[in-house]
């Protein structure tokens, strides 16, 4: 009579028929047609990947300078009629020293999860002030901040559905909701997932990144926790761009997380379970650097399955030849951001 005790036999009767198991040998380019294969399947199951390159039309509407950095308020348009927010975050400590010596900066895309969007990860607190230096507050820590006091760009972006991107109803919900129990059902029955729609507008967000004289293009990273962690090591498989990537409190196992405890809508990718396991998707990245981490006490990304996906996570980098580009950190702490080792890691392959 248990919906949950049938789900899990089906989900154990089924073979994941891209996982890195079935990879036929162990050679470079054994390796390389597995992810071929794994990629080009991953982009048709998550949907909203494959659209044209248009016009970002990228604007500013602010920008305002503190101590320590610049931060410029972005506009760009992801794909026709739909828009993308974000801030643009400038270390003055870099930005100050003359071009000839300065070069370009290393950028980190910053992904926030569930919660009050953007400004949660760029010290703004609920009611528009700006948080002390330092303070790194609410679960997500400010990591944009962490990541300009370690010499970096930042380019926050407001994920849809949160933040700014919510519909009216939740909107009129208060600060934390997000109207992704709305959003997420309207793009699968497009044919897409919210998947698919985070990770184009982190794709496009690359692309901005791009423009900016700024930033040095060959140096990129994402970064996220909880839901933004998902578009970090998704966007991170599917986009050669990134050389970096920082997942926080999302990589685990489907089986033991996204089936097993109550979570977002948003999570869910139709027919994901016959082609791989959250593991697998660690071997899209591979050869780039991927670092992730997870609290000891995650209640909803349980601490043994971090542990399972990260063994996993270590053999496929090891086939690729590259094991000291994969690490993860476990802390003391909750489903938050910690990014202790995660800053160590980008210093060693940025």
């Amino acid at each position: 009579m248990d919906p949950q005790v049938y789900a899990r036999q089906r989900f154990s009767e089924t073979k994941q028929k891209l996982s890195w198991k079935t990879c036929k040998g162990e050679s470079a380019v054994e390796m390389r047609a597995w992810q071929r294969r794994l990629r080009h399947r991953i982009r048709d199951l998550i949907g909203g990947v494959s659209g044209p390159r248009t016009p970002l039309n990228a604007s500013v509407h602010e920008v305002r300078e503190f101590p320590q950095y610049r931060r410029e308020t972005i506009r760009f348009e992801s794909r026709p009629g739909l828009e993308v927010f974000g801030y643009m975050l400038l270390p003055l400590s870099r930005m100050s020293r003359n071009a000839v010596d300065r070069g370009r900066l290393p950028a980190v895309l910053c992904l926030p999860g569930h919660g009050r969007g953007v400004d949660s990860i760029v010290g703004m607190a609920e009611d528009g002030s700006q948080r002390a230096w330092g303070a790194w507050g609410e679960y997500q820590a400010d990591f944009a901040l962490q990541c300009v006091s370690h010499g970096y760009a930042a380019f926050a972006i407001e994920q849809i559905s949160f933040g700014r991107r919510r519909d009216a109803h939740a909107n009129l919900a208060g600060g934390g909701a997000s109207s992704c129990t709305r959003d997420s059902p309207a793009a699968l029955m497009l044919g897409e997932t919210m998947t698919g729609w985070r990770v184009w507008d982190a794709m496009r967000a690359l692309d901005y990144l791009e423009t900016r004289p700024e930033v040095d293009p060959k140096r990129l990273a994402t970064m996220g926790i909880s839901g933004g962690g998902l578009t970090s090591l998704w966007t991170a498989g599917l986009d050669e761009r990134v050389k970096a990537a920082v997942v926080s409190g999302y990589l685990n196992t489907f089986r033991d997380s996204i089936l097993a405890v109550d979570h977002c809508i948003d999570n869910y990718v139709p027919g994901i379970l016959g082609v791989v396991e959250m593991p697998d998707m660690t071997g899209l990245v591979a050869p780039r650097a991927l670092f992730a981490e997870s609290g000891v006490r995650d209640r909803i990304f349980p601490l043994p399955a971090f542990r399972k996906a990260v063994e996993q996570g270590r053999r496929i980098y090891e086939a690729f030849g590259v094991s000291g580009l994969f690490d993860s950190e476990e802390f003391e702490g909750e489903h938050q951001f910690h990014g202790h080792g995660a800053f160590d890691f980008l210093e060693k392959h940025m």
